[in-house]
C-alpha cells in the first residue's frame, strides 16, 4: 500500500518562498510519475506540477517560472520549491502518485494515490 505524506506548508508573506516535501513509502517509487495539485476553498483540485521517472517536468501556466518540482529517488521523496508566492497560491497542496503510467498526465483522475495535504497560506 502506497503512503504519501506531505510537509512544509505554512503561512508566508507575498513574495516569499516555501518548499514542500512529500515522502513516499510502500512501492518502488522511481518508476512512477509524481505530481503536486492544489485546492482552494470552494474550488476544484487543480494541477500544479508533475515529474516523470526520467526527470521530465510539467507545470501549470500559473506557476511556470516560480515553482520547481524535483525528486530524489534514493529518498523516495518529491519536492516543490515555491518562489515569488502570491495570495492566489493559497490552497491545500496535495502530493500524488500515478502508478499506471511512466509518463504522467495533468488530470486529477489519473493519479491513484494521494497524500493528506498541507496548507499553504500567502498573505498580502
Amino acid at each position: 500500500q502506497v503512503q504519501l505524506v506531505e510537509s512544509g506548508g505554512g503561512l508566508v508573506q507575498a513574495g516569499g518562498s516555501l518548499r514542500l516535501s512529500c515522502a513516499a513509502s510502500g512501492r518502488t517509487f522511481s518508476r512512477y510519475s509524481m505530481g503536486w495539485f492544489r485546492q482552494a476553498p470552494g474550488k476544484d483540485r487543480d494541477f500544479v506540477a508533475s515529474i516523470n521517472w526520467n526527470g521530465s517536468t510539467r507545470y501549470a501556466d500559473s506557476v511556470k517560472g516560480r515553482f520547481t518540482i524535483s525528486r530524489d529517488n534514493a529518498k523516495n521523496a518529491v519536492y516543490l520549491r515555491m518562489n515569488s508566492l502570491k495570495p492566489e497560491d493559497t490552497a491545500v497542496y496535495y502530493c500524488a502518485l500515478d502508478s499506471t503510467r511512466v509518463i504522467g498526465t495533468t488530470r486529477v483522475g489519473d493519479f491513484d494515490h494521494w497524500g493528506q495535504g498541507t496548507q499553504v497560506t500567502v498573505s498580502t
